[in-house]
């Protein structure tokens, strides 16, 4: 008879326990439950840096966590893209990169990881388009007669790069083949002294990132001729397309996005990518995207699996350019 209260006493811490562990599954399964990591190819104080930080400020309030930015910069953004496609498939390691470290890296350097395979796409996120800026001197008033003066003078004209394989570079290299033009491609350690050289005539054009130099466009130390995208700039919409110039096809933009190790559950990215898309539909964060000459991606683009549709397009469209040129890592 004392035996009974004993067994009850034990069944009840039996199922006592049973309901504990439970909970304590049901708890661990919540994400996120601590601070995500987010890895970010370049080092700090620049563009991608800057609209990282826009994000992550807005981000932490949906997700309920911090968002620690870790720079880890260095052989073409490819240490930090591993670094997620290597990370646990659990959400706490989310990769924010831009077209040069989820793209152009892959044909330029040896990987050990598979940009489309061992990555999941989240969100695309805001871009910058390209545009051809020349030398106020330069004869030619409009697009068209830029192609028909470089055709009559091939390799005469001279172009500004930002080195090998970024994102001017293979601008430059994409306007050749699109408009059966040939100039010289002058490699420079930056955007800056290109700028320097193109406002003081020594260079003749460069295909540049709009954001760079649209100061020096409204103040007519240079002048652009298309903007390289399927719609009119925001910041500068008295710029025509390439399309409208009547060079259709050319389209190059510094475009961003995050993306998780493959394997991370889908309600995980679902997660990831409503933080990220509430903070892309914020007035105040908006504005500040807006000031860094960013346009954010229409609705429709902002899925994971338009970015993953997008990014294997990118992909396919630029590997076959960059291999063509042999453009190695520097």
């Amino acid at each position: 008879m004392q035996r009974q209260p004993l067994l009850l006493a034990l069944l009840l811490a039996l199922a006592l326990a049973a309901h504990l562990q439970t909970i304590g599954s049901a708890a661990a399964q919540v994400y996120p439950s601590r601070p995500i990591t987010m890895i970010m190819p370049l080092p700090p104080g620049g563009a991608v840096d800057a609209l990282a930080r826009v994000l992550a400020e807005h981000m932490r309030t949906s997700l309920g966590q911090p968002l620690v930015i870790e720079n880890v910069s260095g052989a073409g953004g490819t240490l930090a893209v591993a670094r997620v496609a290597r990370a646990a498939p659990d959400g706490y390691t989310l990769g924010i990169g831009n077209w040069s470290s989820y793209v152009a890296s892959g044909a330029v350097y040896p990987l050990q990881y598979d940009l489309l395979k061992d990555l999941e796409p989240v969100a695309l996120l805001p871009s910058v388009p390209y545009w051809i800026v020349a030398k106020k001197s330069l004869p030619p008033k409009d697009l068209k007669e830029l192609i028909a003066w470089l055709k009559a003078n091939p390799d005469k004209a001279s172009a500004g790069t930002t080195g090998a394989s970024s994102a001017s570079h293979l601008c430059g290299i994409h306007f050749q083949n699109s408009t059966g033009t040939r100039f010289q491609l002058v490699p420079y350690r930056g955007g800056a002294p290109a700028l320097q050289d193109l406002v003081g005539g020594q260079i003749d054009l460069m295909c540049d990132l709009a954001a760079n130099d649209l100061s020096m466009v409204r103040s007519g130390q240079i002048k652009a001729y298309a903007v390289m995208a399927k719609t009119r700039w925001f910041a500068a919409p008295e710029v025509p397309t390439a399309d409208e110039a009547g060079v259709p096809g050319i389209y190059v933009s510094t475009w961003h996005g995050f993306w998780v190790a493959k394997g991370t559950p889908k309600d995980v990215i679902g997660k990831l990518n409503a933080a990220a898309v509430n903070a892309m539909t914020d007035p105040a964060v908006r504005q500040r995207i807006a000031a860094q000459g960013m346009e954010i991606p229409p609705s429709e683009q902002q899925t994971p699996e338009a970015l993953g549709a997008f990014h294997k397009a990118e992909i396919e469209k630029w590997w076959p350019i960059i291999k063509a040129a042999n453009i190695k890592a520097e």
